[in-house]
This record gives structure tokens, sequence and C-alpha cells, in this order.
């Protein structure tokens, strides 16, 4: 039987509020673009699931497809692809990150 990425891909993101494909793990990222991203997510409160695409190539490769994205890590919001770590570093100093993570319902109860 042939995996089917896309189809991974979309279930996770559609049943977890907010996803970040990231190389490593939350609490042991493996690249400082991943580390920068998952730092921010816990920094604004935002509860997030971390996967790790180097422990799966299939979705390495495939995440970039389904996005047509060339980098990772990449953050998804509700099912919406936000953007890698640039994208992501900007809305936060701009307060646009977590105005759209609340606007979401995506921050954990403070």
């Amino acid at each position: 039987m042939t995996r089917d990425i896309a189809s991974e891909i979309r279930t996770l993101v559609s049943e977890q509020p907010v996803v970040l494909f990231m190389k490593g793990t939350p609490d042991l990222p493996q690249c400082g673009f991943s580390a920068t991203v998952a730092r921010i997510l816990e920094h604004v409160g935002a509860e997030f699931v971390g996967v790790d695409v180097l422990a799966d190539a299939g979705i390495r490769s495939g995440i970039k497809e389904f996005t047509q994205w060339p980098t990772i890590p990449q953050l998804y919001v509700k099912g919406e692809f936000v953007g890698g770590c640039d994208i992501v570093r900007e809305m936060f100093e701009t307060g646009e990150l977590k105005t759209l993570l609340a606007e979401k319902g995506a921050l954990a109860a403070q």
C-alpha cells in the first residue's frame, strides 16, 4: 500500500490547532530556525504539536510539496499555513502572531 503523505499532513493540521513542522522536537530542536519558532510559540503561550521532519523522510519532503514552501520550519494554525521562521518572527515582533493565535483560540488559558 502506497503512503498518502498529503492526506497524513492534512489530517495532522486539521486535528491539531497549532502544528509546527520542524527539525527536531520542541524540547530538542535540531536547527536554529526551528528552535526560534518553537521558543516564540512558547513565549506567546501557544499550545502546539511539533512534528519532527527528521524522523520521517516522507513528511520532510511531503510538507514542502504540500505547501509549495521550500523550507522547514512550517507553522500551521487551525489548518492554515502561516509561514516559516522569518514570517513567524516578523508576526511576533508586530504582535500579529499573538492576535492570530488568540482569534483562532489557540492560546493556552492564562
